[in-house]
């Protein structure tokens, strides 16, 4: 039972609000040019591959949440897979934290000085 609860907040806790902050930073575009028409392919690219993430750790919360949940309830002992999945969903959810769901950086702000330059 202490296991599973364990699994169970450690999905809450990390995947599921990199999922949330992924969502947010998913069509941010840090170091492409607007203009450029070859950068489009890659920001097509980008976002599929950071589409592709949030979709691979939605499913892998949900179905370690449901197995967590579901042993809880039947008080029987998790597979050993949903270890596996429960690292790999970890893994992800770090991975979209530290990439594409931080929040921006705002801009330096300049020191304003009385007197005219």
């Amino acid at each position: 039972m202490l296991v599973e609860s364990l699994v169970v907040l450690g999905v809450v806790l990390l995947p599921l609000p990199a999922i949330v902050a992924g969502c947010r930073g998913l069509l941010r575009r840090p170091g492409l040019s607007r203009e450029d028409p070859t950068d489009r392919a890659s920001y097509v690219v980008l976002v599929t591959l950071r589409v592709l993430t949030l979709v691979l750790v939605f499913l892998l919360s949900g179905v370690t949440l449901l197995s967590a949940v579901g042993a809880m309830i039947q008080d029987v002992r998790l597979h050993g897979m949903v270890y596996v999945f429960f690292v790999l969903d970890l893994l992800l959810g770090t991975l979209v934290l530290l990439t594409f769901g931080r929040p921006e950086r705002r801009p330096a702000r300049r020191r304003g000085t009385p007197a005219p330059r």
